[in-house]
């Protein structure tokens, strides 16, 4: 399997809320797709959610994301 670079795994995440908004019509996930956008500079709409992404890249390369379902 390849590896994702962080451009490939945000274009990745884009295209799974974008599908994810065509199916829902969620204003929420609007807002954030139009955050999460990127400019001809190559940055982001919202410069500070690419460091957000980073951020949660070094999380889930260290195994601190949880992703199982727990009840309480």
């Amino acid at each position: 399997m390849k590896t994702l670079s962080e451009q490939e795994a945000y274009a990745a995440m884009y295209a799974f809320l974008e599908r994810w908004y065509r199916a829902t019509g969620s204003d929420d996930v609007a807002a954030l797709l139009g955050s999460m956008a990127t400019l001809p500079s190559g940055g982001t709409a919202d410069p500070a959610l690419w460091l957000d992404w980073l951020d949660v890249i070094e999380a889930a390369k260290s195994g601190s994301v949880r992703t199982d379902l727990t009840l309480e």
